[in-house]
């Protein structure tokens, strides 16, 4: 009997070494299942986000040309331009706005654009309709000028007056029965005559200043200030008195042209718009960036297309060259036909009635 029962008890030894050895093994196995993966190669994570270039400081001969189509407006309202273009978002905000709201008096657009959030200079340029829509239509343009206003105010206001000296000495800016032009210390002055009626003159930046400036890559012209030849040329007057009760309003803004700044209320405007951390939306130096209709944001990326997701630091980011260098080509799909200083007819813009009551215009 005993041998028997050495060799099931050996068996039995056998058998839980067995039983172990499969719940040990088991065991790894589930232990191994808990662990989590592997990261990936270094080849598979995602690359870091590349910085963009500093800005690059623009040359005189390229201020020149971007202040072009805005040269010849009456000093104000170039003050008014200069500030808003820091924000472009919100130009075509209130572009928008303007189309969804056709027919408002003066008084009643006054009124209602006082409640809207934007920026005061945006606010200021609904008195100019036309102005409003030239700078939403040519987004990459207004974009550049407010990107080098922010980086090369003073720069970018000595061109200005460079190119209305150069617009002087081709015959094509005198006074006229809308705007008077003085020139004091070597620094010319655009004041409207009526100070509660402003006149926008209308003209072409590329051939007003007496030489070909190649144009702005895809530019549109539109109705109201673009005239197809030389000169300056007048439509109706835009009411600015109904605006004068409030603190955006024409009388609000100014420009010191000896120390090369933009007033505000009295005290020195300075450009903050946060209109530049995505600059590839605008100008990223695509081939097609300017093309009408590629300046709108798709679904979802609304604000950070328009610059309103970082803001600004004080020494201001592009990406790349003054992207409407030698780009070539324009849009000429309007040529305003009218009135120029010397008679004819066209009107333009202008608003559904509105009074011509208080307040005074010119330099402050």
């Amino acid at each position: 009997m005993r041998p028997l029962m050495g060799c099931a008890l050996a068996r039995s030894v056998v058998l839980a070494a067995i039983a172990a050895m499969v719940l040990l093994g088991g065991g790894g196995r589930l232990a191994a299942q808990d662990q989590p993966p592997p990261p990936p190669p270094p080849a598979e994570q995602a690359p870091p986000p590349a910085e963009e270039a500093p800005y690059t400081k623009l040359s005189k001969a390229q201020l020149e040309r971007l202040v072009a189509p805005i040269a010849l407006y009456p000093d104000s309202l170039v003050a008014q331009v200069l500030a808003a273009s820091t924000y472009p978002g919100q130009i075509v905000d209130a572009e928008e706005w303007m189309k969804a709201h056709p027919g408002l008096s003066a008084t009643d657009l006054a009124a209602q654009v006082d409640q809207q959030q934007w920026e005061p200079s945006v606010k200021a340029l609904v008195q100019f309709p036309s102005v409003l829509a030239n700078l939403s239509s040519n987004l990459g343009w207004t974009s550049e000028l407010g990107d080098a206003y922010y980086n090369q105010p003073e720069d970018v206001m000595k061109a200005v007056q460079q190119m209305r000296k150069k617009a002087r000495k081709a015959g094509n800016l005198q006074p006229t029965s809308q705007l008077n032009v003085n020139e004091q210390q070597d620094q010319i002055f655009i004041e409207p005559v009526n100070p509660e009626v402003v006149y926008v003159p209308a003209f072409d930046p590329w051939l007003v200043y007496g030489y070909p400036i190649a144009p702005w890559p895809y530019w549109v012209e539109v109705p109201g200030i673009w005239w197809s030849g030389p000169g300056l040329y007048f439509g109706a007057g835009f009411p600015i008195a109904p605006f004068f009760g409030f603190g955006w309003g024409w009388r609000a803004w100014g420009v010191d042209w000896y120390h090369w700044g933009v007033w505000y209320n009295r005290a020195p405007y300075y450009a903050r718009g946060p209109a530049f951390f995505n600059r590839g939306a605008y100008y990223g130096g695509r081939g097609d960036v300017y093309r009408p209709g590629n300046l709108r944001p798709g679904p979802g990326d609304r604000g950070d297309y328009r610059g309103f997701n970082e803001p600004r630091n004080g020494t201001g980011v592009r990406s790349g060259e003054f992207s409407g260098i030698d780009h070539g080509g324009a849009v000429r799909g309007y040529s305003a036909r009218g009135q120029s200083s010397f008679g004819g007819g066209f009107h333009g813009g202008g608003f559904a009635g509105g009074g011509f009551h208080g307040g005074g215009g010119g330099r402050r």
